[in-house]
């Protein structure tokens, strides 16, 4: 082979592994290309999250909220997560009972019209045995048995005078819904229903999240949002600050029907006491001082029936209040009193440089789906009007 020839063979085989670099460059900067494109449409899309912090004391009813985002707005809940719940429900049930079996102990003790507050002795028998169970880690799932001690329980006198007294006892709202449904709840092969689900009660720890569009994502004109929900206990709180940076809209829950209830973790503290202090707070945080705020007065349903029995003025901060009428008009009466007081307080606690960020009020029933479709759509609605200056 003549000198020329091998150099001209070697010159083609470098060509060839140019040519094949080249090759494997062009497909690395093709795939590396493509990946930039989907970090910067995914970096767009995030731009595009409008990001909601979902705020206010315990048992404001932000759990119920949350639920019924993902009811309305997403898939829902599958059977296997609908069936995750059925522990949770059964425990809500024993709960109420063991709070109204020693509720009726401690009433009997110390109220002048004890007598009423005696449970008969069969029936204290039962009290015993399922405060037992409610006290176990283990506790079983409800069966036709137990349910009968529930029932028999429940139907006492004495317990159906403590239940009256609910409000001093940290009773959750679900009580009664689960008492009348029991039977249903212990059959064999029971799956819970999406409204079992939304009155199922169990304290959200730590952080929560869920992404939808009241509209629909794929829809003109359909804004997406992102939604955090974070525990309302005192304990909780510490976990709330981390979230504050670029918030887009904060809605804060407040539990209008706890006028006249003590906090879970404090019983010396009202709860709209805390939730007034609470919602104050939250607005001097410096970094919402350009962040809409959505009050919810939520648990209206509850509000409309106890403000007939209850005065307004127990609690501190209403104790000026004057009743005008019974019926219907009292509790519109009632409720913008309540209203009026909550915006006071807005700008009272907001600063001039602050009083033009969009501030809205709506009148809430969480387990009402339609009422909560409804309030995020107008949401929605306030806030694409607010983005576009109109």
């Amino acid at each position: 082979m003549s000198v020329l020839t091998c150099v001209l063979d070697n010159m083609g085989s470098s060509c060839s592994r140019s040519h094949s670099l080249s090759e494997a460059e062009t497909t690395k900067n093709a795939k590396s290309a493509d990946i930039d494109r989907r970090i910067l449409q995914e970096t767009k899309a995030e731009q595009h999250i409008h990001k909601l912090l979902l705020l206010g004391a315990g048992e404001s009813g932000k759990s119920t909220i949350f639920k019924q985002i993902k009811l309305l707005f997403q898939t829902g809940f599958d059977e296997a997560e609908l069936r995750s719940y059925t522990s949770v429900i059964h425990a809500n049930v024993y709960q109420t009972i063991k709070i109204l079996y020693e509720g009726a102990k401690e009433l009997s003790q110390v109220e002048s019209d004890s007598s009423k507050y005696v449970i008969s002795p069969d029936n204290q028998e039962i009290g015993e045995k399922l405060s037992d169970i409610d006290g176990r880690l283990d506790y079983p799932l409800l069966n036709k048995e137990l349910v009968l001690d529930v029932k028999r329980l429940w139907q006492d006198p004495a317990i159906q005078e403590t239940y009256l007294r609910g409000s001093i006892l940290q009773l959750p709202d679900c009580a009664q819904y689960f008492m009348e449904n029991l039977d249903r709840l212990a059959e064999a092969g029971y799956v819970p229903t999406k409204e079992d689900v939304l009155y199922a009660r169990v304290r959200t720890n730590g952080v929560v999240q869920i992404q939808f569009s009241p509209v629909g994502e794929n829809k003109r004109g359909g804004e997406v949002y992102r939604l955090y929900d974070v525990g309302g206990q005192r304990n909780e709180r510490r976990k709330w600050i981390h979230l504050f940076e670029g918030v887009n809209a904060v809605i804060f829950c407040a539990a209008i029907s706890e006028y006249d209830q003590m906090l879970f973790e404090d019983e010396t503290k009202n709860r709209m006491m805390e939730t007034k202090e609470l919602f104050d707070w939250v607005l001097k945080q410096r970094c919402f001082e350009k962040t809409s705020f959505i009050l919810f007065l939520n648990k209206f349903d509850i509000f409309e029936k106890k403000i007939q029995k209850v005065p307004l003025s127990v609690c501190e901060w209403f104790k000026d209040y004057q009743p005008i009428a019974p019926g219907k008009q009292e509790v519109e009466h009632a409720y913008e009193f309540v209203k009026k007081k909550f915006e006071e307080l807005y700008f009272q606690s907001s600063k001039p440089d602050r009083v033009d960020r969009v501030f809205k009020i709506y009148r809430t029933t969480a387990l009402d789906q339609k009422l909560v479709k409804k309030t995020f759509k107008l949401i929605d609605e306030s806030m694409r009007r607010s983005r576009e200056g109109t």
